[in-house]
């Protein structure tokens, strides 16, 4: 059984770089956990988190609820973006 907080960690309203999470995962596991092998990943992984907390933090300076936006929307923010 998930932990609440594992299960939020698997939301796609919650979490915005659970593809990016599940890839450098897969890429460790993969490469017998070496790190140097998956730099790509993490990097990706780390950009994504950036990008999306910026977001979050843009929303709440704006009143905006809730602050990290739904899958939905977060596609269409990327659309959008090109």
């Amino acid at each position: 059984r998930m932990s609440r907080h594992a299960k939020k960690l698997r939301d796609h309203d919650i979490n915005p770089c659970l593809a990016e999470t599940d890839a450098t995962t897969k890429c460790m596991d993969d490469n017998n956990y070496k790190k140097d092998m998956c730099a790509d990943y993490f990097l990706k992984y780390k950009n994504c988190r950036k990008f999306w907390h910026g977001i979050m933090m843009q929303r709440k300076r704006s009143g905006v609820k809730p602050e990290m936006p739904s899958a939905e929307e977060r596609k269409k923010i990327l659309e959008s973006m090109g």
